[in-house]
């Protein structure tokens, strides 16, 4: 099993994590034209979910400030940002990110995740949460694992039970999601219910 220390060099290593359907690896340079090409086409889809996009959110100096944030992130044991890839061909599908990481009494960290909008409801995400889980349960050592959606957000809430979080608070007002503060749903797994998805 891979050991990961707690700080890194300057870059979060190379790292595949591969199951039967797609693979995730951190992002890389040379990953702006696809990135920035998947989440333009899908902007409308994703808007809804997802705090407010700036100015310049798809240009290749921001992507570049997203790795260099990713990358302290990794370093500092704080966060890990994967891209979620279709084994078949490599094709971008989307993202996922564990951020928040809080050690000594708390052992836990936040995912989020997006995925482009021709890519979606194929099964894509739930695997890529599955491998994401075991990096976080096994090679990370958390003890629990938090996510939150919103309410009407049916496809995610669904995906979160469907991998094993509980449904456990309703937090008012918890984040402020495409120019608002919205009230979220809040769920959590711990890693001896994980182990006991199998």
């Amino acid at each position: 099993m891979l050991r990961l220390p707690r700080f890194f060099g300057a870059a979060p290593p190379s790292l595949r994590m591969v199951g039967d359907r797609v693979l995730l690896r951190p992002p890389e340079r040379g990953d702006w034209e696809e990135w920035s090409a998947l989440r333009g086409e899908s902007r409308r889809f994703l808007a809804p979910w997802e705090p407010s996009w700036s100015a310049d959110a798809l240009t290749r100096s921001a992507y570049r400030r997203r790795l260099q944030r990713y990358a302290a992130d990794w370093r500092t044991d704080q966060g890990y940002s994967f891209f979620l890839c279709r084994v078949e061909d490599g094709a971008l599908v989307g993202g996922i990110g564990l951020s928040n990481v809080r050690r000594g009494v708390a052992e836990t960290g936040s995912l989020g995740y997006w995925v482009g909008e021709r890519f979606a409801r194929r099964g894509y995400m739930t695997q890529g949460l599955q491998l994401t889980l075991a990096f976080s349960f096994q090679r990370l050592k958390l003890h629990r694992v938090e996510a939150a959606c919103l309410p009407h957000n049916a496809p995610s809430r669904g995906l979160l039970l469907k991998t094993g979080f509980r449904e456990e608070g309703y937090a008012r007002e918890y984040l402020c999601i495409d120019g608002r503060w919205q009230d979220h749903v809040l769920f959590g797994l711990l890693r001896d219910d994980w182990r006991g998805e199998g």
